[in-house]
């Protein structure tokens, strides 16, 4: 699975800068000097880092081959990717990265089937989104009071509802 991990944005000086819209919890491994990223558009890329920094709050970086800004300018909304593959897992296990998340099945602790986790949102409070057999959407909030289990080999998440959370919807 590929993830998104920056955007690029404009050129920045005439030496082939662009500034980065980082989209990752941890830019300095993903930007690292060497490191290669995948992109969207495929032909843009693959872009090996040449040089990273900061300047006024914002990521700097250098692609290999890209000399000036005219090239620079030419990367200008190209997103960023990493493959989910080369990211090392957490070693917190109540922490997980979205994409292990992202297509579990869900059930209750009954047993009962409710569906699959569709995206994971970042807001106040972290929230799943549950796309169910019928079509609907149901928002989990992601608290262990609710998420009492997550088996990520097995494929599976387990709910504890309150009375009401599942039919939200209807």
């Amino acid at each position: 699975m590929q993830l998104v991990v920056g955007r690029i944005g404009r050129a920045h000086g005439v030496r082939g800068d662009v500034a980065v819209d980082v989209r990752t919890d941890d830019p300095a491994a993903r930007f690292a000097v060497g490191s290669v990223l995948a992109t969207d558009p495929a032909g843009t890329g693959p872009l090996r880092v040449a040089a990273t920094r900061r300047h006024s709050g914002k990521l700097l970086v250098r692609f290999e081959g890209v000399k000036d800004r005219d090239a620079a300018e030419e990367l200008r909304g190209t997103v960023l990717l990493v493959d989910s593959a080369d990211i090392a897992p957490i070693d917190d296990p109540d922490e997980f990265h979205d994409h292990e998340l992202i297509d579990l099945a869900v059930v209750t602790t009954d047993g009962d089937p409710v569906g699959r986790v569709e995206d994971v949102l970042h807001h106040a409070q972290d929230v799943l989104v549950v796309a169910t057999a019928d079509g609907r959407e149901v928002l989990v909030p992601f608290v262990s009071a609710l998420v009492p289990e997550v088996d990520v080999a097995a494929g599976r998440l387990v709910i504890d509802p309150p009375d009401g959370l599942l039919d939200l919807a209807e």
